[in-house]
């Protein structure tokens, strides 16, 4: 989530190394972040519109959506951008969490209600809406993610506490959430290999 400085007209470094300069020698942890955030929420829009099992959701929630986010997020905190760290930390536990949530009502272990499940989206409700002003400060597509991501989780509580068809309304609503985390990751990603701004993303919006 960190811009990288684009090369100067008289390099002779590659893009590749101007990336790594940038950010201290190292990758961009954001590129695995948002690639972990992305496509996880998408498989698992790919159930709630009824598309898919549960079961793809569950071995990429704990993988890619858990595991890769939370170290991509570890990562953050260490070149000190402590919305990254945030972001992805926080989203990368909530997948863990989820995943086991589902697998602990399949064993008949800490059984978790319709109502429970409602009332724990409803503080990731509250932590994205805590997180959306320093996304939008960041670019438009940044923004963008999280205002559509604070959107799907209002309809994902609306559809646990009334009608259900709220959670398919979601489904199709996050994955363009995905989509737009899946943007924004390409954008740092081809900006890194041709060193120009293939895929912009934006000014900050507020």
């Amino acid at each position: 989530m960190n811009a990288n400085v684009p090369p100067s007209s008289t390099s002779t470094a590659t893009p590749t190394e101007h990336a790594a300069a940038s950010h201290g020698g190292h990758g961009n942890p954001a590129v695995v972040g948002l690639a972990g955030f992305g496509m996880t929420t998408i498989v698992l829009q790919f159930h709630n519109v009824g598309w898919a099992s549960l079961g793809p959701v569950i071995w990429m929630g704990l993988i890619f959506g858990g595991l890769a986010q939370l170290i991509a997020g570890l990562h953050e905190g260490k070149i000190g951008n402590n919305f990254g760290y945030s972001a992805f930390t926080a989203y990368g536990c909530f997948w863990i969490a989820l995943c086991l949530i589902q697998i602990g009502n399949a064993m008949g272990l800490f059984a978790v209600s319709e109502t429970d499940l409602g009332l724990f989206l409803v503080i990731w409700a509250i932590y994205t809406a805590i997180m959306t002003p320093g996304a939008m400060r960041a670019s438009t597509g940044l923004g963008l993610v999280f205002i559509t991501l604070f959107i799907g989780f209002v309809l994902l509580v609306i559809g646990h506490f009334g009608p259900h068809v709220f959670n398919v309304i979601a489904g199709y609503e996050l994955m363009v959430c995905g989509a737009l985390a899946l943007y924004v990751m390409a954008h740092q990603i081809y900006k890194d290999a041709f060193g120009r701004d293939v895929l912009p993303v934006g000014k900050p919006m507020i």
